[in-house]
Order: structure tokens, then C-alpha cells, then sequence
């Protein structure tokens, strides 16, 4: 079992429809790598061609250098792990975990063998003679992972298995699932549109728009340095305030306000700055004034909705309680370390 993945100029046509456009990618074996984008981005799309399940338009598909392409499921050694549990009803979780292997001709002593080793991975001792309908749903999911399992497949391949559960069950197999991986050290693929299981799982993030790759990084990386305007809005939450601004010599202006100093090369037209890396000052004083028109608290934060006329709504968090109130004049302060430049075409400057 190894697990390197590469995909070489992989395209995917509905007809005359191009959704996947030339994605170039290489999976170190034993990665945890999650695909994460806007519906519609061609994440599981993506997914569901490495998995054989959807055909390779154009490209090629590599598996531990062996070229996969046109290979069938079966012969990828691969692992599908759905959103939809789709576990045989009238089969206990033993018999679920264990069909797979039981259809390929294994013996029974090993099918016994491999389902006790994964209930003991995943905690499903006591549920190993109850039917689907007697389990919970985080219960249920962690039979769907255990009948992949004991497949021992060369890669996990996750297609938005939590959306089905309640947000405190999503918390509990988000940590369940990463300890698998660094218990299993087996190359995951994981497809999800919450970018709170992207960050916390990943080892590296592909963002995807529009079915290209807009950037790949670790979370960290796509944190503090998106690429480009897209990938700076969509990771973090909330997003990144975006405001206009211009050159002007050595600093940056932002329409209507006071500047910054601005080392980088090229045009920005959009200055980026995170909620939490905005100070408040007196009105006057900093960057921006605006008024405080909505505040958010949220306990151990608060987000203040900043009206800031002709720039726009600016989110500012700060920790625990807000330190202004609605109506109230302020300015803003952006820390210089922190800022963001995007230009015209939307990327880095």
C-alpha cells in the first residue's frame, strides 16, 4: 500500500461543457488533501474521476506511477466514503463492513479478522450484531469508513461525508476522522464545502473555481497569503474585507480615506484586510471613520459591522465584548504586516 496520486491536465466535457479545466496535481502518499470550493467548482466532480466513477475526458490519472486512467473502480485500489451512508438495512454492521470482502471470496477468518481490527479503530465494538436503524448517524458514518477500511485500499476518498450530521456530530468525526489518518497514515482525498473541516483536516487545502485549481497550500499558506482575491474571500470566516484603493508613490489610498505604506510591486487596486488584524481608534485617527452600525457578539468574540460610507460595510472582530456601540463614530486602523493587495485581474500584487 503506498498512495502517491498525481493527475496530469485532467479534463472533464459534459458534451460541449467543459467543467474540469486542465487541473495538474500531485498527492504525496500518505496525505491528507482536501478539495474544497463553491457549489458548482467541480470538486466531487474531481473526486469521482480519480475514483473511476466519472471518465477522464483528457489527461491522465497516475497511482503510485502506474497510469490508472481508463482502469475501472475495482482495479484502482481506492475507497469511496459517501455523503449517503448506504448501508444494507437488514445486515448487521458486522455483515456491512464485511460484504465487500465477503464478494471478492475472502475467507471468513479473514473477514473476521479485518472487520474486528477496524470496529477496534473506529469504536464500534458494541454495534458490531446491531442493524443501521439501531446506530446513530455519526455511528452509521463510522461503519460506512469501516467497510473501507478493512479493504485496505491505497487511498480514502471522502465525498462530503459529515453534511448528513448535526453540527455537534460534525465537531466529533471531524476529530474522529483525522485521527484515523494519523492512526491509518493512509493518502485521504477529502471533498467538503466547509472550509472549517478543510482548515482543521488538511494537510494541504486545493481551492477550486470554476474547475481550475485557484491555489494549493497548506492552511496556514492560503491563510496569510491567498493568491488571489477569490481564495482570500473564500477561506477565513468571515471573509477578508476587500476595499478599493490606488498607488500613490510608496503608499496605498483608499478611496476616500487616509493611506499606508505600500513596499510591493505592481497596481493594487484592492486593499485586503481580515476582521481580527483591524484596530478601532478615535474618529479622525486612523485609516478609515466610519460609524458602528451592527455588532455581533458571539461570546468569546464580537464582530462590529463598520459603515464606512463610499469604502463599505467593514467587519472588525475583536475578543469577547465589543468595544463600541451601534451609532457610534470610530476609525480604523489595518495592521501594515497584515494588508493584502490584489490588482485588476483579482490577483496578488
Amino acid at each position: 500500500m503506498m498512495g502517491a496520486i498525481t493527475l496530469e491536465a485532467i479534463e472533464k466535457w459534459f458534451g460541449d461543457v467543459q467543467v474540469i479545466k486542465g487541473v495538474d496535481l500531485s498527492i504525496d502518499k500518505g496525505e491528507f488533501i482536501v478539495f474544497v470550493g463553491p457549489s458548482g467548482c467541480g470538486k466531487s466532480t474531481l473526486l469521482r474521476m480519480i475514483g473511476g466513477l466519472e471518465d477522464i475526458s483528457r489527461g491522465q490519472l497516475l497511482i503510485d506511477g502506474t497510469d490508472q486512467t481508463a482502469e475501472p473502480p475495482s482495479k484502482r485500489g481506492l475507497s469511496m466514503v459517501f455523503q449517503s451512508y448506504a448501508l444494507y438495512p437488514h445486515m448487521s454492521v458486522r455483515d456491512n463492513m464485511g460484504f465487500g470482502l465477503k464478494t471478492a471470496g475472502a475467507p471468513k477468518t479473514e473477514i473476521a479478522e479485518k472487520v474486528n481490527s477496524a470496529a477496534e479503530i473506529l469504536k464500534l465494538e458494541p454495534y458490531l450484531d446491531r442493524r443501521p436503524k439501531d446506530l446513530s448517524g455519526g455511528q452509521r458514518q463510522r461503519v460506512a469508513i469501516g467497510r473501507s477500511i478493512v479493504r485496505n485500499p491505497t487511498a480514502f476518498l471522502f465525498d462530503e461525508p459529515l453534511s448528513n450530521l448535526d453540527a455537534a456530530l460534525r465537531v466529533e468525526m471531524r476529530y474522529e476522522i483525522a485521527k484515523l489518518h494519523e492512526q491509518l497514515k493512509t493518502t485521504m482525498i477529502y471533498v467538503t464545502h466547509d472550509q472549517v473541516e478543510a482548515m482543521t483536516l488538511a494537510d494541504r487545502i486545493v481551492v477550486l473555481e470554476f474547475g481550475r485549481i485557484a491555489q494549493v497550500g497548506t492552511p496556514r499558506e492560503l491563510y496569510e497569503r491567498p493568491a488571489n482575491r477569490f481564495v482570500a474571500q473564500f477561506i477565513g470566516s468571515p471573509k477578508m474585507n476587500l476595499m478599493s484603493c490606488r498607488r500613490d508613490g510608496g503608499n496605498y489610498v483608499l478611496e476616500g480615506g487616509r493611506g499606508g505604506a505600500y513596499s510591493g510591486s505592481g497596481e493594487p487596486v484592492e486593499v485586503g484586510i481580515r476582521p481580527e488584524h483591524i484596530t478601532f481608534g478615535p474618529s479622525g485617527e486612523g485609516q478609515y471613520d466610519g460609524i458602528v452600525d451592527f455588532v455581533e457578539y458571539l461570546g468569546a468574540d464580537s464582530f462590529s459591522i463598520v459603515d464606512c460610507g463610499a469604502l463599505g460595510k467593514v467587519n472588525v472582530r475583536t475578543v469577547g465584548d465589543a468595544l463600541h456601540e451601534e451609532g457610534e463614530p470610530v476609525s480604523l486602523s489595518f495592521a501594515p504586516e497584515r494588508t493584502h493587495f490584489f490588482g485588476a485581474d483579482g490577483e496578488r500584487v
